[in-house]
């Protein structure tokens, strides 16, 4: 007589792979989307006065094309000399006629300082790649980021971010972060 072979209890399969499914799920690593954290200016009202133009020395103009190449100030440049080139703009130390003029304001914690007019023009192609646009952002951010720790730490000892908030907030007037984002445009190189 053949004998029956015993079956395998299932019912307990659903909640293993239920715990499985849960296990994998809380060790993942997602990846998170990048981004820029910006605050918008607000909404200007019908009857504000149109501001100043610009001088044409006071803007620091940098271009990205479809093929993710950098012109800054009308010359061909590695994403690894923007963050040089966008500091010496915004410090402007040997008061060049060709760089960004400045103007005496009251800091505190500074007495008067002369503090710079400049405004960096980020413009982009419709085709530059998002990884490049994000690049020279970081690049732009950082030059404010060390400029404003060179100062904190001659003023006040300690990096920036280490700073109390209204030291914060004195450094901050010395060197305000202007970069202004245009809309995207075919800029050429294609």
């Amino acid at each position: 007589m053949a004998r029956a072979t015993p079956e395998i209890n299932g019912g307990s399969l659903a909640d293993i792979a239920f715990l499985l499914l849960i296990f994998f799920l809380v060790t993942t690593t997602m990846d998170v989307d990048s981004g820029l954290s910006r605050k918008l200016p607000p909404i200007m009202p019908d009857d504000m006065e149109k501001p100043p133009d610009i001088k044409e020395r006071n803007v620091f103009i940098v271009l990205i094309n479809s093929k993710n190449q950098l012109q800054v100030e009308g010359k061909l440049m590695s994403i690894n000399n923007l963050r040089e080139e966008a500091k010496e703009f915004i410090k402007n130390p040997r008061d060049l006629e060709e760089l960004p003029e400045k103007k005496d304001v009251e800091v505190e914690f500074f007495g008067v300082y002369p503090v710079s007019k400049q405004v960096i023009s980020l413009m982009n192609d419709r085709g530059t790649s998002y990884e490049t646009y994000i690049a020279a952002q970081n690049e732009l951010a950082a030059a404010y980021n060390e400029l404003r720790d060179e100062i904190s730490m001659q003023r006040f000892g300690k990096k920036f971010e280490a700073l109390a908030e209204e030291e914060q907030e004195a450094v901050k007037k010395i060197y305000p972060q202007r970069i202004s984002e245009a809309e995207p445009r075919n800029v050429g190189g294609k």
